[in-house]
């Protein structure tokens, strides 16, 4: 074969391969847009039967026509003051506990690297309870010493998994032996108490919407247009920490201020979550590996996962308020009934292929 018809060759296969690798990206980013899509759809559709079914049902009809400032007083107060910051309390606190749960879970490349496993939601909860129990504090200060025992949990593991940098592994151990510790201190403050005031600590410690109202919504709101952006400029550092220590340091990247920003971001995203509606189980734990299933080959998904939690808690939330009649449950056991099967799952998966002992 002469010179230049090898050369000619050579590139028909090279532009091949470059059609070829540009037709698998545009399916991608295809699937992608087409998944988020669905989910926003479902989490509007499900938000609209949150506002529209209840011990009041209104045709969806009327539910807008109220959100547009119509309807008599009693559909206002019904949808506005009682449904509408609940349903919208749902879709921040899933979107918060999606994010956080697709963080950690990314950059520390362990599934069960989630807050609610490694201890984090174990700091909001144990602040959070002994200064209702111990000191009486309640509303806005209760929701900022949640948030604050998640940060001084976070920074503590972080500190305690330090050996010249932090592993995945290891991070994991330390935060489920400190989330331990931290429980039976829940527990300890909580049988020290009063049987009334441990009754409502347990009922917050489901994790629930119940009786949430404005006043919950406005935290969490700010909070969040502070920390979705954060950890979506933090989240640049994901694809290359995907790759290892060293391939990321070799393509330019601050490994450890990198790391330490994107936990850092988590964990607030955990902690605000935490204040606004309790330590809401496997939320975190299983957005983001459904998120990730839906969209193969897009990495964290982080947008997909923030959809998935916000659906998942509606949803959740939705049945904790109609499964039972004249009972409702905390939206935290309807969480914990779709993620223990599936912690279980992964652990006997893990044994099956020897990773797990």
């Amino acid at each position: 074969m002469s010179g230049p018809t090898a050369v000619s060759v050579e590139k028909d296969r090279l532009a091949d391969a470059v059609r070829q690798v540009s037709a698998v990206r545009g399916r991608g980013r295809r699937r992608s847009v087409t998944v988020a899509a669905a989910l926003s759809v479902a989490v509007v559709a499900v938000f609209g039967l949150s506002l529209s079914v209840g011990d009041m049902v209104m045709p969806i009809g009327k539910v807008v026509d109220t959100l547009l400032g119509g309807g008599d007083g009693g559909s206002q107060f019904v949808v506005l003051e009682l449904r509408l910051p609940r349903a919208l309390l749902a879709i921040l606190v899933g979107t918060a506990f999606g994010l956080s749960g697709g963080v950690f879970q990314t950059v520390l490349r362990n599934p069960l690297a989630s807050p609610d496993l490694i201890g984090i939601s174990a700091g909001a909860s144990a602040v959070a309870v002994t200064g209702a129990l111990l000191f009486q504090i309640s509303g806005l200060a209760l929701s900022a010493s949640a948030l604050a025992g998640a940060v001084a949990a976070g920074a503590a593991i972080y500190l305690l998994a330090w050996r010249q940098g932090v592993a995945g592994q290891r991070l994991v151990l330390v935060g489920i032996g400190v989330g331990m510790g931290l429980h039976s201190v829940v527990w300890y403050v909580m049988a020290r108490s009063d049987v009334a005031d441990a009754q409502e600590a347990y009922r917050w410690l489901a994790g629930s919407l119940n009786g949430r109202s404005w006043g919950q919504f406005w935290p969490i709101l700010g909070a969040l247009a502070l920390l979705v952006p954060l950890t979506a400029l933090a989240a640049h550092a994901l694809r290359p920490l995907q790759l290892g220590d060293d391939a990321a340091a070799g393509l330019g990247t601050k490994v450890e201020p990198s790391r330490l920003a994107l936990l850092g971001c988590a964990t607030a995203l955990a902690g605000v979550a935490t204040a606004a509606a309790g330590p809401v189980a496997f939320v975190a734990f299983v957005a983001a590996p459904i998120a990730r299933r839906l969209v193969p080959g897009r990495g964290a998904a982080l947008p997909h996962a923030a959809l998935t939690g916000a659906l998942l808690v509606l949803v959740a939330d939705f049945a904790a308020q109609h499964m039972l009649p004249s009972v409702q449950l905390p939206v935290g056991v309807v969480t914990s009934i779709i993620g223990a099967p599936y912690l279980l799952f992964l652990l006997a998966r893990a044994n099956r292929v020897g990773s797990g002992g």
